[in-house]
């Protein structure tokens, strides 16, 4: 049964991970994002700000708009769980996000952030693939755009993932956030934080 499957596997990322430092909201997060990716250590890396997880479920509550840096990480966010009607945007494939991106010798990635400027305020953030995208959301904070709720930032690699990471630790300031520091993060990671926010761990 799925659900005996589900329960089997927390019990065992609990058993096996290191969550003491986190608050009990924040550890059934951090047992999700172990889920997503099958590495109980991924705990030692994962930051979460003080109030992210309340923050997260307020804006998914309230309607929040969830804007996605690429497919992969929209497609892997269970739209039932959304259930104040949420919209999933992501616009890395689109015309302007490609132009943008010629344009400004940059990502779509980056680009599809850009085009979607207007809907960042208020809005929850999930990025789990391209760092240009975190970093280019971060230079649009920096020049006065209005935050949005919450910055799921876990994009992966090797050119750039780690530095974007600690560039939203240090200038995300008073906005939530909850990221992986290091190389490790992904699209399954990100979608699984806001499935997390979203539903809990009942599966």
């Amino acid at each position: 049964m799925p659900t005996e499957i589900y329960r089997q596997s927390f019990e065992t990322i609990v058993a096996e991970a290191q969550l003491s430092r986190f608050a009990v909201d924040e550890r059934e997060l951090v047992v999700r994002l172990i889920h997503a990716c099958g590495m109980v250590d991924l705990a030692e890396d994962v930051v979460i700000s003080p109030g992210a997880i309340k923050a997260g479920k307020n804006a998914l509550d309230g309607s929040a708009t969830v804007i996605c840096d690429v497919e992969m990480v929209r497609r892997g966010i269970i739209a039932r769980r959304l259930g104040a009607g949420n919209k999933l945007v992501c616009e890395v494939g689109s015309e302007a996000a490609t132009h943008f991106a010629d344009t400004h010798q940059t990502t779509r990635s980056a680009g599809g952030m850009a085009i979607l400027r207007e809907q960042i305020p208020g809005s929850i953030i999930a990025i789990g693939n391209a760092p240009t995208a975190l970093f280019h959301l971060l230079e649009m904070l920096g020049e006065g755009l209005e935050p949005p709720a919450l910055i799921i930032g876990c994009p992966v690699g090797f050119v750039g993932a780690v530095e974007s990471k600690e560039a939203l630790i240090e200038h995300a300031g008073d906005i939530p956030y909850i990221t992986v520091r290091g190389r490790r993060g992904g699209s399954a990671i990100a979608a699984a934080a806001v499935n997390g926010l979203a539903g809990g761990l009942t599966s």
